[in-house]
């Protein structure tokens, strides 16, 4: 009987075969896929949605655990909120959407994205002037090294941009279902993003209601190929391949002397930093929409940071397009993207931060406890 690929299990269509396949209904089944694997010296890959996981065409040579607990809790305060506890394994997208039907806001923003819940708080997922950071009060985990489960508060977690405490320690954790705490309305909090405020036809800073946030976003989202929709070949990607820059003033000071054009900017609340834009950057330095081979791999005809398999492409040729774009934006503007996807037995080359096999709970450049976002 054939193996399960890991093409099959990802947004992207890429990699090869799991060596073994472990599917987790609930808690107690997910720590013990991990933890009976870790007691063996297993290599464990903990996967979610797989949109924002890209794995070697050679396949994973251990074992492959995919949550599937799902379920919702929900408690309502006596301030007009809700805590809504979230099993890992339920689709975000799912969560959103009964969010904005039960009009608990905070989240309506982040709609159209896909993967799934226990991910949102790895990657501090954001979208369109909303981050999870904003909602999230607890996360339940495994911890590997300690083979406990824990729950931590937000604080614990390290909330950062498009980061967090469980992103930056890699296989320790394993999220087994997140707490959020939703304000009861039927507006929107004050709209930060601009391309959002337009679509939605109100000023920034202005409110909306959820439900037409909602569907702004989803209309957005499709125009620029992120929801995935079998029937559009830009969504056969792992969502932003790069995460946008974060520079120091006198880094972007000399990113500017560069170029004749004023890159985009964006203060960072230490007002000392400035984030620019990944885009801006891999379009000035040569790469446009459709920059590719039409038949294997290529960027988005919809936006510039998203890869796309278009059918007949490999992770190689993806992690070789992604190499090319990083080192023609380092050469042109002395700037390094990051990617944002979790590679898995692959590396972007010319310097680019590595992506490193997954192993157990004691190393540190372990990326098994990542569940796929985007």
């Amino acid at each position: 009987m054939p193996k399960t690929t890991l093409a099959e299990l990802t947004t992207l269509r890429l990699g090869g075969p799991a060596a073994e396949l472990v599917e987790a209904h609930d808690e107690a089944a997910l720590v013990e896929a991990v933890s009976s694997a870790d007691e063996r010296g297993t290599p464990v890959l903990v996967v979610g949605g797989g949109s924002n996981l890209v794995v070697a065409d050679e396949g994973y040579d251990g074992r492959v655990v995919l949550i599937r607990n799902v379920g919702l809790r929900v408690e309502a305060d006596q301030c007009g909120g809700a805590y809504v506890e979230v099993g890992a394994g339920e689709d975000w997208d799912d969560v959103v959407a009964t969010s904005v039907a039960n009009g608990w806001v905070g989240v309506e923003a982040l709609s159209g994205i896909p993967g799934t819940t226990g991910a949102t708080p790895i990657q501090n997922v954001g979208a369109y002037g909303q981050e999870v950071a904003e909602t999230v009060v607890c996360v339940r985990a495994y911890d590997r090294s300690r083979d406990e489960v824990v729950d931590l508060a937000a604080p614990e977690c390290g909330f950062a941009y498009r980061s967090s405490r469980f992103k930056r320690e890699p296989g320790r954790w394993v999220v087994l279902a997140v707490g959020f705490e939703l304000e009861r309305s039927d507006r929107s909090p004050p709209i930060r993003y601009a391309e959002l405020a337009r679509a939605l036809r109100v000023g920034v800073g202005e409110t909306a209601p959820i439900a037409d946030v909602r569907e702004a976003v989803l209309r957005l989202r499709r125009g620029k190929g992120m929801v995935i929709d079998p029937d559009d070949p830009d969504s056969v990607s792992a969502g932003s391949f790069f995460t946008n820059p974060i520079l120091t003033r006198e880094d972007f000071i000399a990113l500017e002397d560069r170029t004749e054009e004023h890159p985009p900017a964006w203060p960072e609340p230490d007002k000392r930093h400035v984030k620019t834009s990944a885009a801006w950057l891999i379009e000035r330095a040569g790469f446009t929409k459709g920059y590719g081979d039409p038949a294997t791999v290529a960027i988005s005809s919809k936006h510039t940071l998203a890869l796309t398999n278009r059918g007949g492409g490999t992770a190689k040729q993806l992690v070789a397009l992604a190499s090319e774009i990083a080192a023609g934006v380092r050469e042109r503007f002395g700037v390094t993207l990051v990617p944002e996807p979790v590679l898995v037995g692959l590396a972007l080359d010319e310097g680019a931060p590595e992506a490193v096999d997954v192993a157990g709970p004691e190393d540190e450049d372990d990326v098994a406890a990542t569940q796929a976002r985007r």
